[in-house]
């Protein structure tokens, strides 16, 4: 039997294959700190775990260091919908506490 998936595997994988949503608070924190929805999502495929959060309520959570073109690094945190089988950018911020 294959081991089981970590949680920031399977937000990895839903969002490689597209099966995420955006939800409204990040929408607003993406567009208050310039960040494009893209690179949030590109952002995660080299991004570093920070921390996991399966216990997370309403929704496990992973923190996930990741980091924009220019190489400004910041914080997105990333749940798993298990109902619906999606993952969801939940916000996203700078480390100098912005």
């Amino acid at each position: 039997m294959p081991p089981r998936e970590s949680l920031f595997d399977t937000v990895c994988r839903l969002v490689r294959e597209e099966k995420y949503l955006i939800g409204q608070h990040a929408s607003e924190r993406l567009e208050e700190r310039d960040i494009m929805e893209w690179q949030a999502v590109a952002g995660l495929a080299d991004g570093v775990l920070i921390a996991e959060r399966p216990a997370a309520v309403p929704n496990p959570t992973v923190e996930v260091r990741e980091m924009l073109p220019d190489g400004t690094e910041f914080k997105a945190v990333w749940s798993y919908l298990a109902r619906s089988g999606v993952a969801k950018l939940v916000t996203v911020h700078f480390f100098d506490g912005e």
